[in-house]
């Protein structure tokens, strides 16, 4: 079964989290309909209107740890900055690798026809449209079959202009009641907290009824990962992983982003002292940094906080983007609200542990899935999959990299079952490279029975699965067939079949 490509928009703000997870974006590239790659304003980031009008919202970042910078004519936003542009290019540069291994990646031309400016003027500023929130609002107007997943990466304000745009134009026609359930059915946001209120102030109150998924769960790719890491996920996150997996890998791998790697996002900006080397965290201070996140090693992980958003999408077969419940790389919905608190601590001490904590708990926090079920540790196999892909970005010859093995349930993946029945499922994996693979079914405990169902085989390619005598109908169960080839980097590839409990 090959797993339809979601349409997917990306808003980001300059922020140099946005940067490595654009990264790792395009390496996906394959497995997405990338509608749009737009540059937006954050609370963080905001670029001015060059006018010399000057912009304050109470409590934002500037106007905490006993500073009062702003008003200001921008806020951390570089002049002619270019960093989708950047990583678009060096995507450029690698295709005709990437082509080689996976003939589905987009030709660096039609990325580039997806770039736009979005409303970066000013934080949470939605009073003009822009050539982003115009991209936005076509494609939310779209005759295209399929939702469309919209990222919100930084602010909120190009996809609040883009929806207050259809809100004006046809809120008093005979079309406005149409346009809103279409939009209901059509439109999944996605995003990293509400990073400049529009959220709350705009789109909830007059879009309710859009889905609007927040990822809780599943692996921490965010700042400060390595706090707290489990045993089995901390190797991924130092210097020397970053180095001979990422940072020497090419084009792709020269513009990610490390501790101490010598880099400013905007040259002189107090906030931003990540790129430097040799200091501690008191120093840093001394010399006029904002340290809201204790010192890592140089070459360590810095963040791709972002990564929950787009991580369901990818083509692993887990399904993930179907429902937001559904679980995977990018983790699983937990309830809702409107996000991180982004409103931090007037302590920069208080504000760095603050943040170091909640980061590097908050996963251990929420991975429940059912009463006490821990959710499945992906963390391995999504870096296995990143350092492999940008293996193939600098590997012209199919043969000398790893690719993924071919998972497959036979018949369908939907199937009515009733309680105390053994049912038999069979699998059939493959892998391209002739490597080895194993196999390992699971139950996914996201499904609406709490309890475990025994597989009799786990290992073998069928097995049989016992549904327990006191399911009730209605309920699912969600078994997945996971398969796992011992190349290097081992790589590692689902397939997800739901059992629904027939009603006695």
């Amino acid at each position: 079964m090959k797993q339809e490509r979601p349409r997917i928009i990306v808003t980001a703000d300059p922020e140099l989290d946005d940067n490595n997870s654009l990264i790792r974006f395009l390496l996906y590239s394959s497995d997405l309909n990338i509608e749009g790659l737009i540059y937006a304003s954050s609370q963080f980031h905001w670029s001015g209107d060059g006018k010399g009008t000057k912009w304050f919202v109470p409590g934002r970042e500037y106007n905490r740890f006993g500073l009062n910078l702003c008003p200001c004519e921008s806020w951390r936003w570089a002049k002619n900055e270019r960093f989708i542009h950047d990583v678009v290019e060096a995507y450029a540069k690698v295709y005709p690798n990437l082509k080689v291994h996976n003939p589905n990646y987009p030709a660096p031309n039609v990325l580039q026809s997806k770039i736009r400016f979005g409303n970066i003027e000013f934080d949470g500023d939605i009073s003009k449209n822009s050539p982003g929130s115009a991209l936005i609002k076509s494609l939310i107007l779209d005759d295209k079959p399929g939702p469309l997943f919209i990222t919100a990466w930084g602010g909120q304000s190009t996809i609040a202009r883009a929806l207050k745009s259809i809100q004006e134009q046809y809120e008093f026609s005979t079309e406005w009641e149409a346009i809103k359930k279409k939009i209901a059915r059509k439109v999944v946001l996605l995003p990293s907290g509400d990073q400049d209120d529009t959220y709350a102030t705009y789109i909830k109150p007059n879009w309710p009824m859009i889905e609007y998924r927040q990822f809780r769960d599943g692996p921490n790719y965010a700042y400060g990962a390595q706090l707290g890491a489990k045993p089995e996920n901390a190797p991924y996150l130092t210097a020397s992983w970053m180095k001979e997996n990422v940072l020497d890998r090419g084009p792709l791998g020269a513009l990610y982003r490390t501790w101490g790697d010598g880099k400013q996002m905007v040259k002189g900006d107090i906030m931003d002292y990540f790129g430097l080397a040799g200091y501690t965290n008191e120093e840093l201070k001394k010399m006029g940094y904002v340290v809201w996140m204790p010192v890592q090693p140089k070459g360590a992980w810095l963040g791709e906080g972002d990564n929950h958003t787009f991580m369901n999408m990818t083509g692993n077969g887990l399904r993930a983007y179907e429902r937001g419940f559904y679980g995977g790389w990018g983790g699983r919905e937990i309830g809702s609200g409107n996000g991180m608190d982004f409103s931090l601590s007037t302590s920069q001490d208080t504000s760095a542990n603050a943040m170091a904590m909640s980061l590097s708990t908050l996963n251990n926090q929420l991975n429940k899935t059912g009463k006490n079920a821990p959710y499945p540790n992906f963390f391995p196999q999504a870096q296995h999959d990143f350092s492999a892909r940008l293996k193939w970005s600098v590997t012209p010859k199919y043969t000398d990299a790893n690719h993924e093995p071919t998972v497959k349930i036979e018949g369908p993946l939907t199937i009515l079952a009733s309680a105390g029945e053994k049912i038999r499922v069979n699998g059939a994996v493959s892998d391209p490279d002739g490597n080895a693979v194993s196999i390992n079914w699971w139950q996914f405990q996201v499904g609406t029975y709490p309890g475990k169902v025994m597989i009799s085989t786990p290992n073998s390619a069928q097995t049989e699965v016992i549904i327990p005598n006191d399911a009730v109908g209605g309920q699912t169960i969600h078994l997945i067939l996971e398969a796992t080839d011992n190349g290097t980097p081992s790589l590692t590839r689902y397939q997800r079949m739901i059992i629904m409990v027939r009603n006695k």
